[in-house]
């Protein structure tokens, strides 16, 4: 991902790409294509090895278990060891893939999330014409487990980042905690981080007949205890090797970490990998304390849900008071023929060639409040549309040639008014162009929400007349 992405837009792979490799946990030697997919398809696996080729989606509702590692499984299908890959694409900024796999598991490499960058990298990410719709929380989305002393929050935020704690009470590894501030430090920062094990955690893996494929480079093996030199032989035996060998306090075969707190960033990676199962692209804080899979995967239904329930806050504008406005009162003034009491925008926070975010802080002393319901003060709908036309109005001229324009209304249709608007309210309006503007005619599709809550909807069209100088 470099400078020039733009995360408004989905992406996709400029072409297939290739790896292979063993599951740690199956020994079994797999390929993986990564396909291009389009707008909209998210990540799904397809097991081409099986009999119709059956589609598993990266969902958190799918996953079927947790132990070491995240497996999916759907359509008489299972997918193990999702978490690297997905992290990957993730921090590589790819929204649609399909992955064909020709067996049951990711292969796991070296144990981060490095190959598949690597390989990401080689095939190029393609921006696509689709735009893409990120999910902001406008609430801290909690999650806590007692018995793993595990805790979970995600809090609102303007972009996605991720802070993770561990502490697994070891000599060795102590508390480390390790933070992402922003997804375009995925590459350096968090995927050339490898997993990591405890050594009898291997040694009770070995004996339920698991990590088949495990290799003595492609995991970080914490030997925080005494071992015997015949335990030394034993693994040397089970891996391969001609020797292996531990420093007093330390790790398998004295294995050099790529940073310092490597096991805290990878336990990064596989928190960003399995949110991934979200389904949704999201806009928040998350931080995690002692986190695993199980826990990721409970905490990412706990956010799949939230957002299912609250679609509609989805490409909410954040408003932050304390952010410098694009234009002020002054400058609005400068560009909209209208002034108290008529004016309705006191600022605007945000301006692209393609859409405009403005704020109307809605106080008592309006002077429409004394006559209408007087009892009950409600702004009227017909100034609530009146203040996106306005906003609206700065989008426009903002995209034309130099000079004075007026605008004029033309048309309102589908316009819905969903909640009251009072004092006290602080009404955030979104225009965004439906079309470009052709022959001086601008359409807009008009938003006002009062914090993630919309209360009203339009599409506005209007005309643009530059004025003549008299």
């Amino acid at each position: 991902m470099n400078e020039k992405f733009n995360p408004d837009k989905q992406h996709t792979l400029a072409q297939p790409i290739s790896i292979s490799g063993t599951g740690l946990h199956t020994g079994i030697l797999v390929d993986m294509v990564l396909n291009p997919a389009n707008p909209g398809f998210g990540i799904q696996f397809k097991r081409i090895d099986l009999p119709g080729q059956p589609i598993i989606k990266a969902d958190c509702d799918l996953v079927t278990d947790t132990s070491r590692g995240t497996t999916l499984e759907d359509n008489g299908a299972k997918i193990s060891t999702v978490e690297h890959v997905l992290a990957a694409l993730v921090g590589m900024g790819v929204d649609n893939c399909l992955i064909e796999i020709n067996g049951p598991e990711i292969p796991i490499i070296d144990g981060s999330s490095q190959p598949f960058v690597e390989i990401i990298e080689e095939a190029g990410v393609e921006e696509q014409e689709a735009t893409k719709h990120w999910y902001t929380i406008d609430t801290n989305i909690s999650y806590y487990h007692e018995g793993k002393r595990v805790e979970m929050v995600a809090m609102p935020a303007v972009e996605y980042k991720v802070t993770t704690l561990i502490d697994f009470n070891s000599p060795v590894l102590g508390t480390q905690h390790a933070g992402l501030k922003s997804i375009l430090e995925f590459k350096t920062e968090i995927a050339p981080c490898r997993t990591f094990c405890f050594l009898h955690e291997l040694e009770a893996l070995l004996a339920n007949n698991l990590i088949k494929g495990g290799d003595i480079n492609n995991a970080i093996v914490i030997v925080d205890k005494p071992v015997t030199q015949v335990e030394m032989t034993r693994l040397a035996t089970i891996f391969n090797k001609d020797k292996i060998e531990v420093e007093s306090g330390g790790y398998l075969n004295n294995l050099q970490l790529r940073f310092p707190n490597e096991p805290a960033r990878h336990k990064l990676l596989d928190v960003i990998g399995d949110l991934a199962l979200i389904g949704y692209p999201i806009k928040a804080h998350i931080i995690a304390n002692r986190p695993g899979h199980f826990s990721n995967v409970e905490f990412a239904k706990l956010i799949k849900n939230y957002i299912k329930k609250n679609k509609h806050v989805k490409n909410v504008p954040v408003y932050d008071p304390t952010q410098a406005p694009v234009y002020n009162i002054q400058q609005i003034e400068k560009k909209l023929p209208h002034r108290f009491p008529f004016l309705l925008v006191d600022k605007v926070i945000e301006l692209t060639d393609t859409y405009i975010v403005g704020i109307k802080n809605v106080t008592f002393n309006e002077s429409f409040f004394g006559g209408h319901f007087p009892g009950n003060p409600v702004m009227p709908g017909v100034l609530q549309i009146e203040a996106l036309a306005q906003t609206g109005g700065i989008l426009a001229i903002n995209a034309l040639p130099p000079g004075e324009y007026d605008t004029y209304f033309v048309k309102i249709e589908n316009c819905k008014f969903k909640q009251k608007v009072i004092p006290g309210d602080t009404m955030i309006l979104k225009m965004e162009l439906v079309g470009p503007i052709r022959r001086g005619l601008c359409e807009m599709h008009g938003t006002v929400y009062v914090g993630n809550k919309i209360t009203t909807e339009a599409i506005l069209m209007a005309q643009l007349v530059k004025r003549e100088r008299l």
